[in-house]
């Protein structure tokens, strides 16, 4: 049976962009305030290792948004700056594998696995997990090294909290479109290569 190192998994991190850094233009409070951090850790741990990873950047088509490339929101957090020889997708939809050619650059370097790491669970990593997941990668999404915002339900007045929007997005994605971990228990699997 192949270890979880032999598989050397690709980390992908998602939108770890300064614009999330400003909880009122996303609707409000956010949670894990330290995600990004997190994956900062985890990014270090890959290049320790020599495993591939790949950064994607939102590039929002509306001028007034914080993801836009005129924005200053548009960089990378200090916490996950790509350094050479690590790929940058850029996309401009929730979908890392729309628009771009990530799924032709996993598929040349026969890539099965990959770790998903980012912003924001319900969004763009949820949307990314579950393509990845119906291509047929083996996915791991890492819970703490993901966040959202609060968001205000469709009849405008109910406000559901950060956590909530985060918990349910993971439990609609673990077991079917990935295998939701803690960042620890991650780490666990990389220190003993076990799966």
């Amino acid at each position: 049976m192949q270890s979880f190192d032999d598989k050397c998994p690709t980390l992908l991190v998602i939108d770890v962009q300064k614009g999330f850094l400003d909880e009122t233009l996303w609707g409000g409070k956010r949670n894990n305030n330290n995600a990004e951090e997190i994956c900062g850790k985890l990014i270090a741990h890959w290049r320790d290792r020599k495993f591939p990873v790949i950064h994607v950047k939102h590039a929002s088509t509306d001028p007034k948004s914080a993801l836009h490339p005129s924005q200053d929101g548009h960089e990378f957090n200090e916490h996950a700056m790509p350094i050479t020889g690590e790929l940058i997708v850029e996309k401009n939809v929730n979908s890392a594998f729309i628009g771009t050619d990530l799924k032709t650059v996993l598929d040349e370097k026969n890539v099965s696995s990959l770790v998903v790491i980012g912003l924001t669970t319900d969004h763009c990593v949820s949307t990314t997990t579950r393509m990845a997941g119906n291509y047929g990668y083996e996915v791991f999404l890492i819970s703490d090294a993901t966040a959202t915002f609060d968001k205000t339900g469709v009849d405008n007045k109910t406000v559901y909290p950060a956590d909530l929007i985060h918990d349910t997005a993971l439990a609609s994605l673990n077991g079917e479109f990935a295998t939701v971990l803690k960042c620890d228990e991650l780490m666990r699997m990389l220190s003993d290569g076990s799966e």
